[in-house]
């Protein structure tokens, strides 16, 4: 009796071989339906996290035109917090974009020059802020705008509790609460984060210091 082993063993060698390679493969591209179906779990998920953040927490914003110079110019590209107004009120010197009261699908990049319950006045270009603490008046320093930059205009000002005052740092050519008055919160859509474009202009936003010692 003679026994042969050489098929037999060529067969099992090659369905081995062809078992391991079917394992190798990832399920999702086995078939095309497969495939498919993985692809739309991926985009779902993206979206799941893309969505709230782009429309709930961060903005994207593009500055047109020279009404917060020399701090902004034409062109940039920020990224606004949408989130921060949630909790916290906002204060004097953050930079925000705001809704064109008079055109809401309009958006303005501002400052903030007075708060709720203040009284803003302009008077022989300085700005003047007369609250609680300074009942007398106290005169802005203003280190964000340039030395050559003069506020015109001569107003007086008291706001409401969800009330704004906001001016673009190019005081002659921005368009702001001189011209459209005080600015209600609501109008308010985020602060100024990040500036991304151009790369080499990279930079977060802090909070500007008022000297109220002069």
């Amino acid at each position: 009796m003679r026994l042969s082993f050489g098929k037999s063993e060529q067969r099992n060698k090659k369905m081995r071989k062809e078992r391991k390679t079917k394992d190798e493969i990832p399920s999702f591209a086995q078939s095309p339906k497969s495939f498919l179906i993985e692809l739309l779990k991926i985009v779902l998920i993206a979206l799941a996290v893309i969505i709230p953040i782009r429309y709930f927490l961060f903005q994207p914003f593009y500055v047109r035109g020279a009404s917060m110079e020399p701090a902004f110019h034409d062109s940039e590209y920020l990224i606004i917090d949408e989130i921060t107004y949630r909790f916290t009120e906002p204060v004097r010197g953050e930079v925000i974009v705001v809704r064109n009261p008079s055109h809401t699908s309009e958006f303005f990049i501002k400052r903030i020059i007075g708060l709720p319950g203040e009284t803003v006045e302009l008077q022989d270009g300085n700005v003047i802020i007369y609250n609680d603490e300074y009942s007398d008046g106290i005169t802005l320093e203003e280190i964000y705008i340039g030395d050559e930059v003069q506020t015109v205009g001569s107003t007086s000002t008291t706001l409401s509790s969800e009330e704004f005052f906001v001016m673009g740092d190019n005081r002659q050519v921005s368009l702001d609460s001189r011209s459209f008055g005080p600015l209600n919160k609501e109008f308010i859509v985020g602060r100024a984060w990040l500036r991304v474009w151009p790369f080499n202009e990279f930079k977060h936003f802090e909070v500007p210091e008022y000297d109220y010692s002069k």
